[in-house]
């Protein structure tokens, strides 16, 4: 799947809430994402490109309102940069194929990674193992 390349493509392709998050760099607020409670077998994908990056294997309740994952799929391409925004610092998680925004990523997460992939719903889309 390619990706959209200018403003109004993305704004087409993903609806105004996503591609607030997405393109902006946005976060929607806390316990209102569709995929939160996702407990399904399967795989979450970049919603703007569609790039494999998380497996619900890795996914569990952080308490944080967002969907979080301890670890990302093998050649996930996710690209961490270092965030100052907000008066704190933080690692800012883009998808490195089409550089939409996902959220944050935090060292609090469980074993065996301890990292928190903490990700924004409107920034993934789902897709359920098949039986």
């Amino acid at each position: 799947m390619s990706a959209p390349r200018s403003d109004q493509e993305w704004r087409e392709k993903l609806g105004e809430e996503r591609y607030y998050i997405c393109r902006k760099g946005g976060t929607e607020p806390p316990f209102t994402g569709a995929l939160l409670a996702e407990k399904r077998a399967g795989k979450f994908h970049c919603a703007g490109c569609g790039a494999a990056l998380f497996s619900s294997a890795a996914k569990y309740d952080s308490g944080s309102g967002w969907p979080s994952f301890f670890d990302r799929v093998k050649d996930a391409p996710i690209t961490e940069i270092r965030d100052e925004s907000l008066g704190m610092v933080r690692v800012e998680l883009r998808c490195g194929a089409c550089d939409s925004h996902l959220g944050h990523l935090f060292p609090d997460g469980p074993a065996p990674t301890g990292q928190r992939y903490c990700v924004n719903s409107l920034s993934l889309t789902f897709e359920p193992e098949s039986s």
